[in-house]
Formats: C-alpha cells, sequence, structure tokens
C-alpha cells in the first residue's frame, strides 16, 4: 500500500517528538515513552489499514496499554510528562471505536478501551509500597469525567452516521423508483414502436407520427434522468404525480386502443404517497402491457371512488398473444405490491379471462 507523503511524515515527527525526552529521563521510561507514541499515532491515524480495522487497533493499542501498567513499576517523576497524550490517545480511540466499530463487537472493543484509560492513573499508585489508594481514587475521578465525553461524542457521531445512511438509502430508492417508473416506461414505448416499424409498413404520415412518438417518449425519459440526477444532486424530490394525471398518461400509450374512466370522486381523496402510488400501479400496469402483451386488442383503466371501500384503481388488457421483449430488470409486481402496502392499500394482479387485470384498492383520507 502506498502511503502519501504528508501521511509519511507527520508520523515520523511525533514519534520524534515524544521519544526525544527519553534521553534525558531516568533509566525505565523508554517503555512508557514508545506505548505513549503508539497510542497516539494509532488514534490519529486513518483506518483501516489493510486487513487491520478499527476495533482490531482499539484491541491492540489497549492491551499494549494494560500491559505497560503490569509491568511498569517504576517511579513516577518525569514518567508522568507520557501519561497525558497516552491517555489522550485513548480518549480518541475510544470515541472513534464507539463511532465506527460494528454493533456485535462495540460494547466489547470500548470496554477495553474504558479499561485501559481508567488503569492509566493507577500506573503509579498501585505499585507504590503500600499502594497510594487515595491518589488512586482522585485519579480514577479525574478519567471518569473525560470518558464519559468521548464515549457521548462518539455515540453522537455514530448516529449522525447511522441517519446519512439512512438519508442515502431512500435517495438511492427514490431514484431508482423514479427511473423505474418513468425511463423504463418511455424506454418500453420506443422499444415498441421501433419493433412495429420493423414489421409494418408506414406511409409517410404515419411514419412521420411514429418519429414524432419516438421523440416525445425520449425527451420525456431524458427529462426523468435529469430529474434524478438533480435529486442524486441536492437530495431534491421530483415533482410528484397522481390520480389526476392519469388521464394524460393513458393518451400516450400507444399499441392498443386504450380506455380511461377516471371518476371525479376519486381526485383529492388519497394522501400524497398513496396518491402517487396509485399512478405507479398504473405506469406499472401499462409498462408491463407493452411488455408482455403489446398485441392485446384493447386496455381499460379506470379509477373511481368506492364509498366505504376507497379508490380502486384496475387496469385489464384483453388478452393476445403474452411474451417479453427482454428479461426484466425491475422489482415488477412485487416490489409494486410492496410499494402499495406500504402506502396502505392492496394490490391484486392475475388473469382476467384472456387477458391480465392489475387492480389496486387504497383506503380514502
Amino acid at each position: 500500500m502506498r502511503v502519501p507523503r504528508g501521511r509519511a511524515v507527520w508520523p515520523v515527527l511525533v514519534a520524534f517528538l515524544l521519544l526525544a525526552p527519553v534521553a534525558a529521563a531516568p533509566p525505565g521510561t523508554l517503555v512508557l515513552a514508545v506505548a505513549a507514541t503508539v497510542v497516539v499515532l494509532a488514534a490519529t491515524w486513518r483506518w483501516p489499514v489493510g486487513r487491520v480495522g478499527p476495533a482490531a487497533v482499539v484491541v491492540l493499542v489497549s492491551g499494549l496499554s494494560l500491559l505497560v501498567d503490569v509491568l511498569h513499576g517504576g517511579e513516577p517523576r518525569m514518567a508522568l510528562l507520557w501519561m497525558p497524550f497516552e491517555f489522550a490517545g485513548l480518549l480518541v480511540l475510544l470515541g472513534r471505536a464507539v463511532r465506527v466499530v460494528s454493533s456485535g463487537r462495540v460494547v466489547a472493543v470500548t470496554a477495553l478501551a474504558v479499561v485501559a484509560a481508567m488503569a492509566l492513573p493507577l500506573r503509579f499508585t498501585l505499585h507504590e509500597s503500600p499502594p497510594r489508594w487515595d491518589a488512586s481514587v482522585l485519579g480514577l475521578l479525574l478519567v471518569s469525567f473525560p470518558l464519559v465525553v468521548a464515549i457521548g461524542v462518539g455515540v453522537y457521531l455514530r448516529g449522525l452516521d447511522s441517519r446519512l445512511v439512512e438519508a442515502r438509502v431512500r435517495q438511492r430508492l427514490e431514484i431508482a423508483e423514479l427511473l423505474h417508473d418513468f425511463v423504463a416506461h418511455e424506454v418500453t414505448g420506443i422499444v415498441v414502436e421501433v419493433q412495429a416499424a420493423r414489421f409494418v409498413e408506414f406511409d409517410e404520415a404515419e411514419a412521420k407520427a411514429a418519429f414524432a412518438r419516438i421523440e416525445e417518449a425520449g425527451l420525456r425519459a431524458l427529462d426523468s434522468m435529469d430529474r434524478a440526477v438533480a435529486a442524486m444532486r441536492d437530495g431534491s424530490r421530483a415533482d410528484t404525480v397522481g390520480v389526476r394525471d392519469v388521464p394524460e398518461l393513458v393518451g400516450r400509450f400507444s399499441g392498443s386502443a386504450v380506455r380511461c374512466e377516471l371518476a371525479d370522486a376519486a381526485v383529492g381523496r388519497l394522501g400524497p404517497v398513496a396518491d402517487e402510488t396509485a399512478y405507479a400501479v398504473v405506469l406499472e400496469a401499462l409498462t408491463n402491457v407493452r411488455r408482455h402483451a403489446a398485441g392485446a386488442p384493447s386496455v381499460a383503466v379506470e379509477v373511481d371512488f368506492a364509498p366505504g371501500r376507497g379508490v380502486v384503481v384496475s387496469v385489464v388488457d384483453g388478452g393476445g398473444a403474452r411474451g417479453t421483449t427482454r428479461a426484466s430488470g425491475g422489482s415488477g409486481l412485487v416490489g409494486l405490491r410492496e410499494r402499495v402496502e406500504a402506502a396502505g392499500g392492496a394490490l391484486d394482479a392475475g388473469p382476467h379471462g384472456s387477458g391480465w387485470r392489475v387492480a389496486a384498492v387504497f383506503p380514502a383520507r
């Protein structure tokens, strides 16, 4: 692994500053200086390094500090020079461990770091004869508050990281839905138009009309992708659609005779999430008709309001040769059912006569 030049210089500088005073210190202090240097470097280094992750770093460094506590029995005097640096490094390690170590190991790892930090002031008091219990208790009280602060900061930063990850996941899901709902629908329409042009002889007027439909679908797909890119860039959400936009969606559908019935009583009866999901039901159903039943003689789209039941959305195709133009890369009806149920509704999809029916019911507000 190649280390950037800046990152290679400062560890040498830190090691020099912490190890240089050993030349004027009493014998036996080298181990204390080395321990403090290792702790400070580990606390400020960027993890992971190769296969060594944060949990392993905290365990190894805390174990080293505890080992020095057990083995060193010299006089404090100048040896106290390195204790503040080692304690500060242990605090930083503790906070970073609380923030980044996986939930399955964070308790054990942070507990070891806490023990190492609390044992540090006892390094000299318990080695005296007799042990200085009053100084030991005072040392434990003095380090308790910084330890609590380090743990609190780690917990706070861990919460921020968790919320950031959740926000990114939600944004990715929204972008995936946008691409699946709108871009895939328009691209499917373009594919159907092109496939029809291969087998049907258009006159000049029909060809121009087909090219115009392809151009409009392509522009709408580009617009949807632009909105997806904008959502990734600034976190904005695309303009929502709903039941009121179903007629305009059906009007763009080509390939079969489509009938659309939208009851005025159904408009405005759903909350924002359910309203957008109802639109997605129609969009997904029409996209599937294009993909799997492009030769269906008719398609019926109905949006109605039934008192006591709610808003009912249904799309029924008239059958015909069923197949597929490609392997679907989306979540299809499974993902659509999850969205409908998350919006408080219920989805039913299956054979209907010689064709296929997709229907969803949403509770009205």
